[in-house]
């Protein structure tokens, strides 16, 4: 009865007894891995159960259309998870749709318009009791679940934004042209004060900027096609930058960023096929080693409790999902793979437990 109802679109008390049930069920319930086809006709999310048993598997557990219309690209975070709610955006559509966690399946939930003029939502970030969108030409946030509009918009002069990622007291967007824009928030966990700073980067570190992760106020982000292709930013906006795998861009570029345990991060290598390990404390970090992946890595995400870590790539015209283990020294070990499922690719990436 509940399904059916999140299944035709879900009232907002539905979704707090949703959170509320699941809460209780979280000690045992199955990890999922939740992407989106990012459909240009028609966005569709996916959900994969991983089996973590002795013999770990990751099989098809569920699909549904968001409503909306998919077709961003070359971005990152463009659907999340906090908790027992997560959101996708639909860069056609111009709208974000929530999703639910309601025992071990993920259920849609309202779709949110952005606000009035603002186009082509391609990240998204969850902190609290709000919502933050970047897209081709503003960023905003919404209070969440509600998902009114909850703060001044910040306009856009540049459309290249790749992703959006909120940390303590700042907000920043990366932007493929070369640049990095750090959002003040009017308090901790709070929202958008409509003011965007740019951040000056060192000319070793400035190169496309893509993907970003804060470890409670200090941002990382992957400047991908520099020499050094990660770097860490300060609430002061000081810049300290990380040689990366050599050889550089075009050989390797980590792209798509997680924060992992510890002072560990993960980066998705996309021309290295692989993923990148950096360790890093508050002022500078180094590059550890790479894993590899057996395809073109476009995302990245680990899970709360820091012991998995899921990836999405594409090879041979299809778009997969795998599942690495993440040990006590931060070491990755591949423990199972998604079947195709007919999508191409996938965009964004996230894991409920």
């Amino acid at each position: 009865m509940y399904s059916q109802r999140f299944k035709s679109g879900v009232a907002l008390s539905a979704l707090f007894l949703v959170g509320a049930v699941a809460t209780q069920a979280q000690g045992w319930r199955t990890p999922l891995v939740v992407t989106s086809t990012n459909d240009p006709s028609a966005n569709s999310v996916v959900v994969f159960r991983l089996n973590n048993a002795s013999t770990p598997s990751l099989s098809l557990s569920e699909t549904f259309h968001t409503g909306g219309k998919g077709g961003a690209s070359g971005n990152a975070g463009i659907l999340q998870f906090n908790g027992n709610l997560g959101a996708v955006a639909n860069f056609g559509s111009n709208t974000v749709s929530q999703l639910a966690r309601y025992g071990d399946s993920i259920v849609p939930g309202k779709s949110i318009q952005l606000a009035p003029d603002c186009t082509g939502p391609d990240s998204v970030a969850l902190s609290g009791s709000q919502l933050f969108v970047v897209g081709v030409n503003c960023a905003e946030n919404h209070a969440w679940p509600s998902g009114f509009l909850d703060a001044p918009v910040v306009s856009l002069s540049d459309s290249s934004a790749a992703q959006i990622a909120v940390g303590e007291n700042w907000a920043a967007i990366t932007m493929k042209s070369g640049s990095l824009l750090q959002l003040p928030l009017t308090r901790d966990d709070g929202v958008l004060t409509g003011a965007a700073n740019p951040i000056t980067l060192p000319a070793n570190a400035n190169d496309t900027p893509l993907g970003e992760a804060f470890w409670g106020n200090v941002l990382a982000f992957t400047p991908a096609h520099s020499p050094d292709s990660f770097a860490l930013v300060d609430e002061d906006r000081n810049v300290a930058p990380v040689a990366g795998p050599t050889p550089s861009f075009p050989v390797n570029a980590p792209c798509w960023l997680a924060k992992g345990p510890g002072n560990i991060w993960y980066a998705g290598n996309s021309p290295g096929k692989a993923i990148s390990i950096f360790f890093s404390d508050g002022q500078g970090g180094v590059f550890y080693r790479s894993v590899p992946v057996p395809g073109v890595p476009t995302d990245i995400a680990v899970s709360p409790d820091r012991k998995w870590l899921a990836v999405i790539y594409t090879t041979g015209g299809q778009g997969y999902v795998a599942v690495f283990s993440i040990d006590n020294h931060g070491d990755l070990t591949k423990v199972a793979t998604s079947n195709p499922i007919g999508a191409t690719s996938f965009n964004g990436i996230a894991i409920s437990e």
